[in-house]
This record gives structure tokens, sequence and C-alpha cells, in this order.
């Protein structure tokens, strides 16, 4: 059995999910209540590969909201990362992933020294971040919407903002051996992390997002947004393929030009409808069979009966598991979504 550990957008969608789902005495409540709330399984999932292998999951709501973190409760949003793990684990779920910002909470504050929640000893094997997953559809979405609007890759520009992280130093890697890629601007808040993502690379200009945004043919967004940053579509290049793998996807409202094309980043397509009620209240487009790469990659890795964290620790894809699980992506009939005509 899979697993999927996720979070809601805000407090106000929390309590919309909430009265939606039949849980009225969460629907009312405000931050306090939410950081006391214990993790639920809300959902059963059975997903079709296009093998015709059938497999079973659930999705446990962590109930973490990231006003928690705007509002530095660290430890209420620590405690509902490892209460969900805990309870998937309790459930005999085998593989789940961490959702959203579940596998940044973990990592950012080191949650693997906590290892025993109450009577629970945390197996970690059992979890992946699914940002393996997650960094080839992304780089799969950059190679495939560029040809779309006719892009040239081996003539262009792509700059990657986040490209320290874990999903973008793996983009990165990937566009830089597996593309023929003209360029690629690397912009990050941590310049000496940014260095050393160029001495692996071989390559890539070290650039702030203003002197950047201008250049690039192609922007791959994997960085949260912070406060107050505005991209004027005016300022890219026409036309401009703009990939928001961030969470939640808030560029496609903020950005708006009749050349600049913005594509949810970090989603796949189904070939089969999924049966589950959950992706309906992220605002799918089509929730019967669009979903998360990093959900996905706990559905492949059940599909393929491998219970490991495949996706764990920062900085750890390699080009050669992207490769390997998106061989079993599209074996199982996913694919990442693409541009829809206008």
């Amino acid at each position: 059995m899979f697993g999927l550990i996720g979070h809601l957008t805000s407090l106000a969608h929390a309590q919309s999910v909430a009265r939606d789902l039949g849980y009225p005495e969460y629907a009312d409540q405000g931050l306090d209540f939410w950081c006391s709330a214990p993790p639920q399984i809300v959902d059963n999932i059975t997903v079709t590969s296009a093998t015709g292998q059938t497999i079973e999951g659930r999705y446990v709501e962590s109930c973490f909201l990231p006003e928690m973190l705007a509002s530095r409760r660290i430890k209420a949003a620590t405690r509902k990362i490892l209460n969900a793990m805990a309870h998937a684990q309790k459930h005999g779920i085998n593989i789940t992933a961490l959702g959203g910002f579940s596998s940044i909470i973990f990592e950012n504050f080191n949650l693997q020294q906590f290892e025993q929640v109450r009577n629970i000893k945390l197996e970690f094997e059992r979890f992946t971040t699914g940002n393996t997953h997650t960094a080839y559809i992304i780089s799969q979405q950059v190679e495939q919407a560029s040809k779309q609007l006719g892009i040239n890759l081996s003539k262009s520009t792509v700059a990657v903002c986040g490209a320290t992280g874990d999903i973008g130093s793996a983009v990165c890697r990937w566009l830089n051996s597996r593309t023929d890629v003209a360029e690629l601007l690397l912009i990050a808040r941590d310049r000496e992390r940014l260095r050393l993502l160029q001495e692996d690379l071989g390559r890539g200009k070290i650039m702030g997002l203003e002197e950047a945004l201008p250049q690039a043919d192609i922007v791959v967004w994997v960085a949260s947004m912070p406060k107050g940053v505005q991209i004027d579509a005016n300022s890219l290049k026409h036309p401009c393929l703009l990939v928001d793998g961030g969470y939640p996807k808030n560029l496609e409202t903020q950005v708006q030009h009749p050349e600049v094309f913005v594509l949810k980043g970090g989603i796949v397509e189904h070939t089969l409808d999924i049966d589950w009620r959950i992706m309906q209240i992220v605002s799918m487009d089509v929730p019967a069979r669009q979903l998360f790469a990093c959900f996905a990659e706990s559905m492949l890795l059940e599909f393929e009966k491998i219970y490991t964290n495949f996706s764990w620790g920062r900085n750890q894809i390699s080009v050669q598991k992207m490769a390997m699980i998106g061989e079993w992506s599209i074996k199982h009939g996913f694919q990442p979504l693409l541009l829809q005509p206008r």
C-alpha cells in the first residue's frame, strides 16, 4: 500500500475543505485549533497502471498550514509532519510520499533526529520526498513545452530560480547532461551553494533574479516566492516559457501576458482515471487524472514493489535515478502536463 502526506494551502482553504469532506468540527476553527489537530486519513485511493496492475493507497492530511511557518510556530509545523509520518506507518503503509512543504520541513529542521514519535519508532525507509520524479517531470516539461512553443533549446537560455534546492539542482544536472541547452542561469539566495553547483556542472552563470529574468527564454521556478517579489511580464522575453514548480502555484495569476506561457510545473497526467477525491480540492483542472509528481513517485514505487526512500536528503538526486523513475513513469501511464491551447 502507498501513502500520500499532504496539506492545504491556507487556513481559509483548510476550513473550506474540512466542510466539504464532512469535518464540521474543523471548519470554523482558527489556527490555534489546527496547530493541535491530529493527522487524519481522509481518502482511500485506487490506481490502475497502463499495464493493468492495480494498487491501493491512503491520503494522510497532516493538518499543517503554511501560516504556522509564517507565524513562527515551528514546533507545531514539525510536530505535524512527524505525527503524519507516524500515522502512516501505524496504518501499515509501505511507502509514503511527503508532499508540498512536508519534505522541506523535514529537511530544513533535520527531523531525522526525531526517530521516536510516542510509541512508534519511525522507519525512514518507508518514506520518500518524491523529488526525483518531480525533477524528472519538470525537466521533461522544459524539453517538451519548449518544442510546443518553437523554442530551440540549443539556442536558448534557461534560468533556474531555486537552483541550489533539491529539485532545482537536479533539474540543472539533467538539463546540463541530457539536453543541448545553450546557457544556464543559476539563481538562489546562498552564493556559496551556487558556486558549488556551478563547479559541479562545469558551467552556468550565477545571477540575481532581476538581472537573469530578461535574458531567459525559459524560467524554471522551484523556489518559494519571497514576500514582495513581483515578476513584470513586460520585462521577460517574448515568447517566454515559465514553469511554475512552486507550491502553491501562483505565477499564472501574477504573470499575465499573451507571449508568456505559464505551465504548472511538477504536475503529471495519468492515462486512466484515479479513484479518489483529494485532487478535487487542490484545483486540478482534471482531478481524476492530474496530480503532483511527488505523489506519483510513491505510486510508482508501489507498482514496482520498491519499498525504499528513493528520494531522500538534500541534493542527492542523480540523473541516473531520474532516468530510472522516468522509465517507470512512462511504463505505468504517467506523462508531464503540457501547455494547453489558448
